[in-house]
């Protein structure tokens, strides 16, 4: 990577290497392991003229995201938490039984259902022809595509203008994130409103988040950077709130620069705790991976000492960022014999890189483990409820970030 997507500059700094991993969600089919496979560099850099954390764009969202193994369903948090957006957002934007709702990168469904039960006009744009599938055959409107100006000119001249377009947990995901913004802008309103949901770089660096680092993430966004990102599709930033979804995210609440007016006491109090983080200067990131590394020291050390005592752990949960950890702590199945799942579409696949085996939940209770690995630790609260039949049998949790932590659950 030699120049910053966003703005163009050739400062960029390094904040942390991985070294060189799979694609995340990559899983591997039992007649892929004797095959070779693919590796690339995952190292995070810090753009010194515009702030925008990023890697470069080794792989491209169409080999991630044609066929895709996430379903946004299948976290009954998330699905709630989409219920709660859908009904907070009809009542802050006064959206009435004519309104127009677009997603972009719809996934399954799992929030444009909420608008389709209003009986609201909504529509799906999702890249995925699988998950788009799915979408589709519960009722939700769902166009195959990936957004670019191009093809929200198309959506806008067949259907209208959007009275709200949502980007949740796609922004990151965008390599040519100029165009994908110009993108939300020509679907939108020129009164109406754009929300993005995406991780806030200021909990990934102050909590250790390393583990979301990875192919499928090409930048990483404090309010700052994002700020100059909408402004690169005419877009302008008015609101913002702090979700603890993914362990620390921003919504940002964007419209046409042309209508937005001054943006709310919220805005300027997050760009000031972002300011007092040093991330708008080099102090800010600098200490982050000799921390990273601390963690990937912890967690070994308590897999070996497990070992050596006849203990088992096995993980739960096959997401994303659980293999950005397992292939940088370089965890085979000697010390994690398998992970479970409970997405169909992983069982009998294997993690990419470190080949470990995703199994169905009820494993779990047929082998009674001493301690599950939660490996989408971002999820705690709900999964604490999930595994808490683990204390039949005096077994415990294990969450490794943002450090390694033992939980005993109670039933």
């Amino acid at each position: 990577m030699t120049r910053c997507r966003l703005c163009g500059s050739a400062a960029l700094t390094s904040v942390v290497d991985l070294g060189a991993t799979p694609p995340c969600e990559s899983f591997l089919a039992a007649d892929q392991l004797d095959l070779p496979e693919p590796a690339y560099p995952l190292h995070l850099r810090v753009c010194t003229d515009c702030w925008l954390a990023q890697i470069p764009p080794l792989i491209t969202p169409e080999e991630t995201f044609t066929q895709y193994a996430y379903f946004s369903s299948y976290s009954t948090s998330w699905v709630e938490h989409a219920r709660a957006f859908v009904a907070d957002a009809v009542r802050r934007l006064d959206l009435g039984a004519d309104a127009f709702v677009v997603e972009v990168a719809s996934n399954d469904g799992y929030l444009l259902r909420h608008v389709v039960d209003r009986g609201m006009r909504c529509l799906g744009i999702e890249p995925s022809v699988n998950v788009g599938a799915t979408a589709r055959d519960a009722g939700v409107p769902t166009l195959t595509a990936f957004l670019d100006p191009a093809t929200g000119s198309d959506v806008r001249a067949e259907h209208g203008p959007a009275d709200l377009v949502v980007a949740n947990n796609v922004y990151a995901h965008i390599p040519d994130v100029v165009g994908f913004t110009r993108g939300l802008r020509a679907l939108v309103a020129d009164d109406g409103w754009v929300s993005i949901e995406v991780q806030h770089l200021l909990t990934l660096i102050e909590e250790n988040q390393y583990d979301t680092i990875y192919h499928e993430h090409f930048q990483y966004y404090t309010v700052a950077s994002a700020i100059r990102a909408l402004a690169s599709g005419g877009l302008a930033l008015v609101d913002v709130e702090l979700l603890p979804t993914h362990g620390g995210s921003v919504r940002l609440w964007a419209r046409p620069a042309e209508v937005a007016g001054e943006p709310t006491r919220r805005v300027t109090d997050v760009l000031d705790r972002e300011k007092a983080a040093g991330l708008q200067e080099l102090s800010g990131y600098t200490e982050f991976s000799s921390r990273v590394a601390k963690v990937r020291r912890d967690l070994l050390r308590f897999l070996v000492e497990a070992a050596e005592r006849g203990e088992t752990v096995v993980g739960y949960g096959a997401p994303g960022k659980g293999n950005t950890l397992l292939n940088h702590c370089g965890i085979r199945p000697d010390l994690l014999p398998y992970t479970v799942d409970r997405n169909p579409y992983k069982h009998g696949r294997y993690t990419p890189g470190t080949r470990i085996p995703i199994l169905p939940p009820e494993q779990i209770a047929a082998d009674r483990p001493d301690y599950v690995l939660v490996l989408p630790w971002n999820l705690r609260a709900e999964l604490v409820e999930q595994l808490s039949f683990v204390h039949a049998w005096g077994g415990r949790l294990v969450f490794p970030i943002p450090e390694l932590s033992i939980v005993e659950v109670k039933a």
